[in-house]
């Protein structure tokens, strides 16, 4: 599944995860969500079951209504 205008294709989000277990979430070069904790691994556990992590990373941080 992907969007309807295919933003996330030409626009993707990058995910960079750190040895404490900080995810930060970017885009376009600006980070734009960080997550600790029990959200960070139910995120990271999300995105290893999942075949469209573009779609997962934009509902997480809200931009999947722009």
């Amino acid at each position: 599944m992907t969007d309807a205008r295919g933003r996330l294709e030409s626009d993707p989000f990058d995910i960079r995860v750190t040895k404490s277990g900080m995810v930060f979430i970017s885009r376009g070069g600006r980070v734009v969500m960080q997550l600790g904790g029990k959200r960070a691994a139910a995120l990271l556990t999300a995105l290893e079951t999942t075949d469209d992590e573009q779609q997962v990373l934009a509902r997480i941080t809200g931009h999947y209504k722009h």
